[in-house]
């Protein structure tokens, strides 16, 4: 007996589902993929405090940074879609520059982000860390990525080197230190990132 095939969608069709869906969900290749769940591609259920602490806590503080100039800062409810290759998801955090593009008239699927900013939880470090930064990189506006650890006070933050194809990382760890965002001249203490976070033990 020979498997049912798998439904493909168009990315219209995802858009159109995803619109009036309960849950949000990961369009790839024609398969859409839940993002809470037991049958999401995860098994990722509702994210942790100290996820939520820490994303509210950088939504807040770029936005005050931001105020009155050319970008601004989003959540997680602005879809991206990475045109080379079909990707649509949802970044936890993202920096739109200048004028926005998007997919089509409805003005959901976001095009051109500047910043992608992902908070790393157990489920999704590894996806967030390699295939997902893969897609990532062929977003033609993405000058950089910065990944947030939820349980310590480590920030990995990659740049578009001149070249166009390679990224160059650096690291800031504990929170006597920043995070700078140089395509928006923002610069956050780590106090301020994890404000509020409960550590299983006091970092330093």
């Amino acid at each position: 007996m020979s498997a049912v095939p798998k439904k493909l969608y168009t990315a219209e069709e995802y858009e159109a589902r995803e619109r009036t869906a309960e849950f949000k969900s990961e369009f790839y290749r024609g398969e859409i993929f839940p993002m809470q769940g037991p049958d999401g591609p995860f098994g990722m259920a509702g994210a942790k405090f100290n996820h939520n602490r820490a994303k509210d806590n950088l939504l807040h503080e770029l936005t005050v940074r931001l105020k009155g100039g050319p970008c601004q800062a989003l959540t997680s409810d602005m879809r991206v879609r990475v045109q080379a290759t079909g990707l649509q998801t949802y970044p936890d955090l993202l920096i739109a520059c200048g004028k926005l593009e998007f997919a089509d008239g409805k003005k959901d699927s976001l095009l051109n982000p500047s910043v992608i900013i992902e908070v790393l939880s157990d489920s999704t470090e590894g996806y967030d860390r390699g295939a997902k930064f893969l897609n990532y990189q062929k977003i033609p506006s993405l000058r950089e990525y910065i990944l947030v650890e939820q349980d310590e006070p480590i920030c990995e933050r990659y740049v578009r080197a001149p070249d166009g194809f390679t990224w160059l990382r650096t690291t800031v760890e504990g929170l006597d230190g920043s995070l700078t965002v140089a395509t928006v001249n923002a610069t956050i203490p780590m106090t301020d990132i994890y404000a509020g976070v409960e550590w299983e033990s006091q970092p330093n």
